[in-house]
């Protein structure tokens, strides 16, 4: 059974540029403001088969969009999990987690998608999103 990220981890992608990305786990959260000044972009997860933490994502990403460090950097909202028989619709989750209403209210740009990092469902699509908001400017 998958585990929730706990700890840290860093990875580098060739987006064709080097692009490090630093997985932070959801308990981690008290310490992520400590990284938003390195931040050129960010990838929010939700585990969209565990209705039980739509609440505390929710709050989670609503602390994340209203930091100041993070006012202009592009979001990208993940609904994981797809791939599981008890997920939530990327309708479901737009409507529990009250998207409208929270990127109405965002000062950057949000995107939202569904993967399955399990078998890799959407992640050419989150690749794609890294290369289009992380590219040279010209």
């Amino acid at each position: 059974a998958p585990v929730p990220q706990v700890g840290t981890n860093l990875t580098d992608l060739w987006l064709p540029r080097k692009v490090t990305v630093r997985e932070l786990g959801g308990c981690m959260g008290p310490i992520w403001p400590s990284y938003y000044s390195e931040c050129s972009a960010l990838l929010f997860v939700v585990d969209a088969s565990n209705p039980t933490q739509v609440s505390s994502s929710c709050i989670q990403l609503l602390s994340v969009l209203s930091a100041a460090p993070l006012a202009s950097v592009p979001v990208l909202v993940l609904f994981n999990k797809i791939d599981l028989p008890c997920y939530m619709s990327l309708v479901e989750m737009k409507s529990l987690f009250r998207m409208q209403d929270i990127m109405s209210c965002a000062t950057q740009p949000i995107t939202m998608l569904e993967t399955s990092a399990r078998d890799g469902t959407g992640l050419a699509d989150v690749l794609q999103w890294l290369r289009t908001t992380l590219k040279d400017p010209c």
